[in-house]
């Protein structure tokens, strides 16, 4: 005899008790097939409970798609049971990118029209959650009317279901407009709640329905203030506040009101403020409608003392038990940042007290916010305390804090000394985390303080004997005892006790680092200069043992060092009497500028070899301070020998530029060559386009296009160029500093560069720009693929 269908409970029982997978597979396998044969047979009696088991079956996420036309048969049922089981596999089975969907169109309409209640909830509930554009469009009159005169359980959902209709197809905003001013006088909560739903999806998608709603403000500024003001609920009061979903969605609605309108944020101000005040924060609830409050009172036109006040509630925030609510708090700070920055830096303490908070999440947040809260005035206390966190931060926010420091020591150092003492403190605790470009920014900054000299060697020697383990320090070190030796050796050092070091403990110390199994390739190659260059100072029979602990890396796997080795014992067997000259300190490093470098250069009386630079100065209305320091990672980035016999061609003022371009008509055409893509990262795209004027073939013009691909604008954006010094090189000044978001024009910047020996070209861009989230990028690109025609 045929095995009998099993009902939905044993169906349910049986598979739960299944022992295995394969058990189970099996068993729906069985079950579906009899479905099958019932739908087949069209078994009118059995199909609602098929149905439901077919439900069951599909929630295991086993196939079900076979019962798609039962759902639009039960349906069409006269059985509200059948009809309630069709609709629920309707809004399971079918989607709207499923032509079945569209045979529903004309039951859920009948439906609608239904006299029973029950029936039109179950058609708006099945409309809203699968409706298509062509199906709303159909049925958008009567979920409209059924809004005004259904029962006060359908015109809720119908309420619902016109915010889907509008999201849809915005379209259709015009038609519910009336609706929503309808709606506005209405007592019944749960109905009110869903027009502030429909209003604000239709301000959103129509500045007609903005323009039409701003009038009404003072009216829902009246229903959220009786609201504050009401007393206790049982039926619509949560944790002893009135209806805290209904004023959440008031809130975000006067945001969208407010947005850019001084009128209509001036009317809400009050009322906002009494939120703010009156709201119980001791429980979760309150605290959401806080959170809303803050977005709003800072999403509009609110006085600065409502602003303060808003901040001060996410600073209480801050020292919520609850973890969620302190990474929402951190969050938010962040974001007004750069709109309210000394009302965010009053809660600084705060901001540094959850750095030690277990989770990693608020840790990270706090650290983000930390570092963008530096400034002039607290920089030392306030790194201070992120050396502190440093040293004991798990090794996955060792890198943010370490590049972080580096940025606001960079940025807000009070002396060049403390400035030297931070990073030393942050490369002995973290050296192997911090930025690639640590090394020879650090070796410029001391380059540059040659007052410092004395006390930077003597720092770093002691540094170095502790530990030889922080590649970055080591390297920062051996270029240092390299260059200054001279100075440990006769213990010179005017800013602390000076310390004399012998010359064997010196070179003990350089031959440790060279044997040393963590010493990276790039370490030892500066170990071996310092070992040369500290020759010049010592007596003849430290001058043989450095000669022997060369000659080992003659025959040296790694290339570099291989070359280095060879050329140094050059320097020993024939040119030994050229030793002292070729192994002199290192030229100090020119900012563009600065005066005093230039002086300097002077009288010295040699050539500067390094990269001609040029930093494109802030407009007149810029607040910001220059950053003279900025560009000193740029400088010897391309090396290589200079032609010193080569002329400096003189550029083109833009005086003569706008000359030439005024009698365009008698110059013959440029000549126009191919773009290129020189960026794209965080949603940044920079493109180069290229153009030889054909009067001055060796004139090469590169307008510089920066657009932005993410909606958020991009401020502080500032593109800094290197080139050898056998070019010349002129940026004119861009068209701003922030990058539009999506939709906006693009930045546009040229490029000016001479090459009158027509050499192929090379080039390093340095770019600087701050995200939405308040993190400082800076990036270093190199371009060496320039066409042909662009040089020859």
């Amino acid at each position: 005899m045929p095995e009998a269908p099993l009902t939905l409970a044993v169906l349910i029982r049986t598979i739960r008790s299944a022992r295995t997978q394969a058990e189970e597979r099996d068993l729906v396998q069985r079950e579906s097939a009899k479905i099958r044969g019932a739908f087949r047979g069209d078994e009118a009696d059995s199909r609602a409970t098929n149905l439901a088991k077919l439900l069951y079956i599909h929630m295991l996420g086993y196939p079900a798609h076979f019962g798609q036309m039962e759902c639009l048969k039960l349906i069409a049922s006269r059985r509200f049971h059948e009809k309630r089981i069709g609709y629920l596999g309707a809004a399971l089975l079918l989607d709207e990118k499923q032509d079945t969907h569209l045979l529903l169109t004309n039951s859920i309409k009948n439906d609608l029209l239904h006299s029973s209640s029950w029936v039109q909830g179950l058609a708006l509930s099945t409309l809203g959650s699968l409706g298509s554009a062509a199906m709303f469009r159909d049925l958008a009159g009567e979920v409209e009317q059924l809004a005004k005169t259904g029962q006060p359980s359908v015109r809720r959902k119908a309420v619902v279901c016109a915010v889907h209709i509008v999201r849809k197809v915005p379209d259709l905003t015009d038609m519910f407009i009336p609706l929503g001013k309808h709606l506005l006088t209405e007592q019944t909560y749960g109905i009110l709640h869903g027009a502030m739903m429909l209003i604000a999806e239709m301000c959103e998608q129509s500045p007609q329905a903005l323009q039409c709603f701003s009038k009404y403000v003072s009216q829902m500024v009246g229903i959220l203030r009786n609201l504050v003001v009401a007393g206790y609920s049982p039926d619509h009061s949560i944790s002893g506040i009135s209806n805290p979903f209904l004023q959440v969605q008031i809130l975000r609605l006067l945001r969208i009101l407010g947005r850019d309108n001084e009128d209509t944020s001036e009317a809400m101000n009050d009322t906002l403020a009494q939120v703010a005040t009156n709201t119980e924060t001791t429980r979760n609830v309150g605290n959401a409608i806080l959170y809303e409050t803050v977005l709003t009172i800072m999403g509009v036109q609110s006085t600065s003392g409502l602003r303060v006040l808003a901040i001060n509630i996410l600073g209480r925030f801050l020292l919520n038990k609850d973890r969620n609510i302190r990474y929402v708090a951190l969050t938010s700070l962040q974001k007004l940042l750069q709109s309210e920055n000394s009302a965010v830096q009053r809660h600084r303490d705060t901001v540094l007290a959850c750095l030690s908070d277990p989770d990693p999440t608020v840790k990270r947040r706090a650290l983000q916010l930390s570092l963008a809260l530096v400034s002039n005035s607290n920089v030392r206390t306030s790194v201070k305390e992120l050396l502190v966190f440093l040293e004991t931060c798990a090794p996955d926010l060792k890198s943010d804090c370490a590049s972080g420091i580096f940025l606001a020591a960079e940025k807000f150092a009070p002396n060049k000394r403390w400035h030297i003492d931070t990073i030393l403190q942050v490369l002995t605790m973290a050296g192997s985390y911090v930025r690639d470009d640590c090394v020879p920014n650090l070796i410029c900054l001391i380059g540059g303080a040659k007052e410092l000299h004395g006390y930077a060697v003597q720092q770093l020697y002691s540094a170095l004997v502790q530990d030889i383990s922080q590649q970055p320090l080591v390297q920062v070190a051996t270029w240092c005892i390299g260059e200054y030796g001279n100075l440990l050796l006769e213990g010179t050092c005017e800013e602390v006790e000076p310390k004399q070091v012998h010359p064997e403990e010196i070179l003990s110390l350089l031959e440790r680092v060279l044997q040393s199994h963590l010493s990276l390739p790039a370490t030892r190659a500066y170990a071996l200069t310092a070992l040369m260059k500290l020759g010049t100072h010592l007596q003849e029979s430290d001058v043989n043992r450095i000669r022997s602990l060369v000659s080992i890396y003659c025959s040296c796997h790694d290339i570099e060092l291989q070359q280095r080795a060879v050329e140094y014992n050059a320097l020993f067997r024939k040119y030994d009497h050229l030793r002292a000259s070729v192994l002199e300190k290192m030229p100090l490093a020119e900012k563009p500028g600065d005066n005093e470098g230039e002086s300097e250069k002077e009288q010295n009386g040699k050539e500067d070899n390094t990269p001609n630079i040029l930093q494109v100065e802030p407009s007149s209305n810029h607040s910001q301070p220059e950053k003279s320091d900025q560009v000193y990672d740029l400088l010897d980035l391309l090396g290589g020998p200079v032609d010193s016999s080569v002329s400096q061609p003189s550029t083109v003022t833009p005086s003569a530029t706008s000359f030439l371009d005024f009698l365009g008509d008698l110059n013959p055409a440029a000549t126009a060559l191919p773009c290129m893509k020189v960026y794209e990262r965080d949603g940044l795209l920079i493109e180069f386009s290229m153009e030889r004027p054909a009067l001055e073939p060796t004139l090469l013009l590169i307008t510089a296009t920066v657009s932005n691909q993410t909606p958020d604008d991009i401020p502080n954006f500032t593109l800094q160029v290197a080139v050898p010094k056998s070019f010349q090189v002129e940026l004119l000044p861009p068209s701003g500093s922030t990058v539009p978001g999506q939709g906006g024009a693009p930045l546009t910047q040229v490029i000016r560069v001479l090459n009158p020996k027509q050499v192929p070209l090379r080039m390093r861009l340095r770019l600087a720009y701050s995200l939405p989230t308040g993190a400082v990028v800076q990036q270093i690109e190199e371009i060496n693929s320039f066409p042909e025609s662009a040089w020859k």
